[in-house]
């Protein structure tokens, strides 16, 4: 349940996420990823007059959070997969829009909810659903997925290079009973797991399902190829990843306009790439933000411009 923002959520480079978006006062923005509302409160702070925030989240309790700054005239909260962001800033009567932030990954607050079985901290149901209106839970990859398809996800989306032992152990360990919870779940792995690994690779496996829960991959894929299109000439893209899988994907499509970061020159070799990146390196949270806020060390923004026509 949403109580405060800075309790649901603590947002990762706030300052230097918003500020990468160059944020002109009366322009249109776009918050794809609410959570509890850090990166929009501040980005709402530095809008005027005709400025508008369009927020994504799929998440119900990032609704209810939302609600405090719905009577604000230039705040608007969409409840839907942020792969959908051309069709609804198409519906609100925006073609383009002046910058797009987002904060991909899981939020703390889905780490800290007990209930909702993200972390393997916390006994729960194996959960992970980011909508609660989807269908498709842990529960039921861990119960129905072949043994070849959850090591391939495993290996994909964990990058376990152990993949088929973990996968051959979880469908062992369902033949005598139902894994049902990440009690559960951990002591299947726990054998699998070195000692001085156990924590890493434990999130590498919560990971590879909450991926996989979620189409986040395909979500991502589809979204970046949108802010290409819907991103005006000079618009500002800022985007915060935490893991190699979605750093690779926002690369590449900041290199070379694309998911598979093939590079396209016209017939004097300047590259057709729609997006020029706005800071040289990656950057990173400072050792004081790491150490007060554990969810930001594996952090990296990049910031991103369209190119001017």
């Amino acid at each position: 349940m949403y109580a405060k923002c800075e309790e649901y959520h603590v947002p990762v480079l706030l300052k230097e996420t918003v500020d990468g978006l160059d944020i002109k006062p009366g322009g249109i923005y776009v918050d794809l990823t609410f959570g509890g509302g850090g990166h929009s409160r501040e980005i709402l702070r530095r809008l005027q007059g005709t400025g508008h925030l369009y927020s994504f989240d799929q998440d119900q309790d990032a609704q209810q959070g939302a609600r405090s700054m719905e009577n604000e005239g230039n705040f608007t909260f969409i409840r839907s997969n942020f792969r959908f962001l051309r069709n609804w800033m198409l519906y609100y009567g925006h073609e383009q829009v002046d910058g797009i932030l987002a904060d991909l990954g899981v939020s703390s607050h889905h780490l800290d909810e007990e209930g909702r079985g993200f972390s393997f901290r916390f006994d729960a149901p194996l959960d992970m659903r980011m909508n609660q209106r989807a269908k498709l839970t842990a529960q039921r990859i861990i119960a129905d997925y072949s043994e070849e398809a959850l090591s391939d996800i495993l290996y994909l989306y964990g990058e376990l290079k152990n993949s088929r032992r973990i996968a051959s152990a979880i469908v062992k360990a369902r033949q005598q009973q139902p894994v049902t919870t990440t009690k559960e779940l951990v002591e299947v792995l726990r054998p699998l797991m070195g000692y001085d690994r156990e924590k890493k690779d434990l999130a590498r496996v919560f990971q590879a399902l909450r991926i996989e829960v979620n189409g986040e991959m395909l979500a991502l894929r589809q979204m970046l190829a949108a802010t290409t299109e819907v991103l005006r000439p000079g618009g500002r893209l800022s985007i915060l990843t935490y893991h190699s899988l979605e750093d690779r994907m926002v690369k590449n499509i900041v290199k070379a306009g694309n998911i598979e970061g093939k590079v396209v020159t016209d017939l004097f070799g300047c590259s057709n790439a729609p997006l020029e990146a706005v800071n040289r390196s990656v950057i990173t949270p400072s050792a004081e933000e790491q150490n007060s806020n554990p969810r930001s060390r594996s952090a990296k923004l990049r910031v991103a411009k369209k190119r001017e026509q």
